[in-house]
């Protein structure tokens, strides 16, 4: 059973600069099939885009999504562990902030990202949970 972060992450995930267009960060999305970018500033983490973030902060406000940059969307509330952490520390931080994906960061730089659906298909592979984060996807 797996033990740190590192055991689990999705390691190089994808990265946006902050200037964006929020119509780019969706089609990278889909093109990725991915939920969740990273918004970083050279190597610097500075935030995350989630697709319901994009929906929430960009389709429902209205305006030009060709004109709004990733920077207005993102979350900036980052709350991040370490490919060393445990992997009860990656839990801890979703329960305690009621998120889904966190940012591994080694050393100021993200490396990977840590979802609710890599920790049930770790802990508890059968569960509805683990069985439809292991599935795959659908398009």
């Amino acid at each position: 059973m797996a033990q740190h972060v590192r055991d689990i992450m999705t390691s190089n995930p994808v990265t946006v600069e902050p200037r964006t267009p929020v119509t780019a960060v969706a089609r990278k999305m889909r093109d990725e099939d991915i939920g969740i970018v990273l918004v970083t500033e050279g190597d610097e983490l500075r935030g995350l885009v989630s697709d319901r973030d994009l929906v929430i902060r960009t389709l429902a406000e209205g305006g030009d999504p060709e004109q709004r940059t990733v920077a207005s969307v993102c979350s900036g509330d980052l709350f991040t562990v370490t490919p060393d952490d445990d992997l009860d520390r990656a839990v801890q931080l979703m329960r305690e902030h009621s998120v889904r994906r966190v940012p591994v960061v080694d050393h100021g730089h993200a490396v990977g990202i840590v979802s609710l659906g890599d920790l049930a298909i770790e802990r508890d592979p059968g569960s509805a949970l683990g069985d439809i984060s292991a599935a795959e996807p659908n398009q």
